[in-house]
């Protein structure tokens, strides 16, 4: 142990911002995915009630 603490390096903690950590990335992706397949469905349903409307 060094002078100023210890000198073991701490891997995967290197990131420029705060939310930039793997886990974030990670969570942000799930969202993402999330987001799309509610917005495709969200979608459908308004155009399928605008086509029944429209019938």
């Amino acid at each position: 142990m060094g002078l100023f603490g210890s000198r073991r390096k701490k891997h995967g903690l290197y990131y420029l911002l705060p939310g930039m950590t793997r886990a974030n990335r990670e969570k942000r992706k799930r969202v993402f995915r999330w987001s799309l397949i509610v917005g495709t469905l969200a979608a459908a349903v308004f155009g399928g009630i605008l086509w029944a409307m429209n019938r």
